[in-house]
């Protein structure tokens, strides 16, 4: 089994700063298996984020709306969609009552690109952990966030 010491070489002043790194390290990791994975797909994992995000909202809705949801949150958020649009996995357009704000929506290219990703690639790491062990890790990480 890995240990977070070992890996990076380094000790820790308390199990709570080990914990902090542990979690930012680990996250590091798995964006790293993310982005490769997707690297195949032409997206990045924020933008796959935004595209996962249009899908479930079902119509379209606001920049600011997307921003609210990430799971990684960016100042790039307009860049990353600037993107999508340019492969054609998503459609903006302009509130007719008020222009400053701006509508997301998936197109069907961009649900295709979604259906090919098969996240389960995730799998052979969480597979590690029991089910158990998992509702556990998930009730941590949201205790920690309150």
């Amino acid at each position: 089994m890995a240990d977070l010491g070992h890996e990076i070489q380094s000790s820790f002043s308390s199990e709570g700063q080990k914990a902090i790194l542990n979690i930012k390290f680990t996250a590091n990791f798995l964006n790293h298996l993310g982005n490769g994975y997707l690297r195949k797909f032409n997206i990045s994992l924020p933008q796959y984020n935004i595209l996962r995000i249009l899908r479930g909202a079902k119509t379209a809705i606001t920049v600011n709306s997307i921003k609210d949801r990430m799971v990684e949150k960016s100042p790039n958020t307009t860049r990353l969609m600037d993107k999508l649009m340019d492969k054609e996995l998503v459609v903006r357009s302009r509130c007719k009552e008020d222009r400053r704000v701006v509508f997301v929506e998936i197109t069907l290219k961009g649900l295709e690109v979604l259906n090919e990703i098969n996240m389960d690639y995730f799998n052979e790491y969480t597979d590690r952990l029991s089910q158990d062990e998992l509702i556990h890790l998930n009730m941590l990480l949201n205790k920690i966030r309150g």
